[in-house]
């Protein structure tokens, strides 16, 4: 798809409300899904095979192979074919010091690629070691000069910051898009342990954000990564800041789903007696015990049912689990509490309210759990910035 196309369909979801949705993967089957998921584009990245050959992530920083050749591997054989006009994106290692830049974004826009991203990018990399690069010139900038010469060649841009520093540099570029990599995806069994945490995270996106709108950029901003795993999450981001349009995902969609799914699939064919039901009644009738994801049940518990009173104490009743115990199970797949969970899922329904309706405040508040209004502006204001009145005044 060419640029102006691509670019202007996103525009237009942006006008209609609607967020953008990016995903990073390596394979055919992944991509196909995405397409017909509703994507609005695929990420060609290094780190998308590693993932799919049982490896972290970081696999694409290390020296394993040549980034650039990669992913044109892949890419040309596994994504390309498939997808026929659909946007796909070449993740460039615009460090690498073998590499032709011209040659590359001619092979890139001669091969049916909409356009590029800088990945890896050397924003990830901190200490001694970032050190040690940036006293060789291999540094962040080179990413920003091969995204203006992409997009000077008529490539649509993409381009992954960090910090505060790195827009200043990628902003002179004007990509097409600025995204906000918030580190590698934590949650299943090859994310990242160690994460920055998630008030940290908001932190980052206010700062970015509130630069990016005072240099009155016109790249359309999204993230990347990070403690974002799920859609509540997702949504809560949206809400706290306007300004991000959409999200791009990698192991979110391709890594950690597969792991859940394809493990809770081979769970039940290897016992013959198991018939997994979808309706959550059935399953507390006959027993928790049933149900093959404890948190996966919270979850779908609290979709049904936030509009009620929902305490850890009574679910963990239903799985005959300790009240601690469950919380603590609740928090290290999810990151955060059952508590917080909760009221971000609440959040974001009176929001979603705000927009879909014309209901009172007082009512969104009931409907959402929350029969106190004072409980429910105080908790809305403590998590939004603002009191529910203004917020909606100001971002509906």
């Amino acid at each position: 798809m060419k640029k102006e196309v691509f670019l202007q369909k996103l525009k237009r979801q942006i006008y209609d409300g609607k967020y953008l949705l990016g995903i990073s993967t390596a394979t055919g089957m992944s991509a196909i899904n995405a397409k017909e998921g509703g994507a609005d584009m695929i990420l060609a990245l290094n780190s998308g095979k590693f993932r799919q050959m049982g490896r972290s992530s970081l696999g694409g920083y290390l020296p394993f192979a040549n980034s650039n050749e990669l992913v044109k591997n892949f890419s040309t054989r596994e994504l390309l074919p498939i997808l026929a006009d659909f946007p796909v994106l070449f993740g460039v290692n615009a460090t690498d010091p073998l590499m032709d830049s011209k040659e590359l974004i001619k092979y890139i826009g001669e091969s049916n690629f909409t356009g590029i991203v800088n990945y890896p990018t050397i924003s990830l990399i901190d200490g001694q070691f970032k050190e040690a690069l940036d006293e060789q010139g291999i540094s962040f900038s080179q990413e920003v000069e091969f995204i203006a010469e992409a997009k000077k060649n008529g490539l649509f841009t993409m381009g992954f910051i960090t910090n505060t520093e790195e827009v200043r540099l990628m902003d002179q570029a004007k990509p097409d898009i600025i995204c906000i990599h918030l580190g590698l995806t934590e949650g299943g069994s090859l994310g990242a342990k160690k994460m920055r945490s998630f008030e940290n995270m908001l932190s980052t996106i206010q700062e970015i954000t509130a630069l990016l709108k005072s240099r009155n950029s016109a790249s359309i901003i999204m993230v990347y990564g990070g403690p974002i795993n799920d859609l509540i999450e997702a949504r809560y981001i949206y809400n706290q800041f306007p300004e991000i349009k959409g999200y791009i995902g990698g192991s979110t969609f391709e890594r950690i789903n597969s792991e859940q799914i394809l493990s809770s699939q081979i769970k039940s064919f290897k016992d013959a007696t198991h018939t997994q039901h979808d309706n959550l009644t059935i399953q507390i009738l006959e027993g928790i015990e049933k149900y093959y994801d404890y948190v996966d049940f919270i979850k779908k518990y609290i979709s049904e049912n936030y509009s009620t009173p929902i305490y850890i104490s009574e679910l963990a009743e239903f799985t005959n689990l300790s009240p601690s115990y469950l919380s603590d199970l609740f928090k290290k797949k999810t990151g955060i509490s059952f508590t917080e969970y909760l009221i971000k899922f609440r959040l974001n329904k009176s929001i979603e309210l705000m927009n879909s309706t014309d209901l009172k405040l007082v009512e969104i508040a009931d409907l959402v759990g929350y029969p106190d209004y004072a409980q429910f502006n105080k908790i809305f204001k403590k998590y939004m910035k603002k009191p529910p009145k203004e917020y909606k005044k100001s971002n509906i």
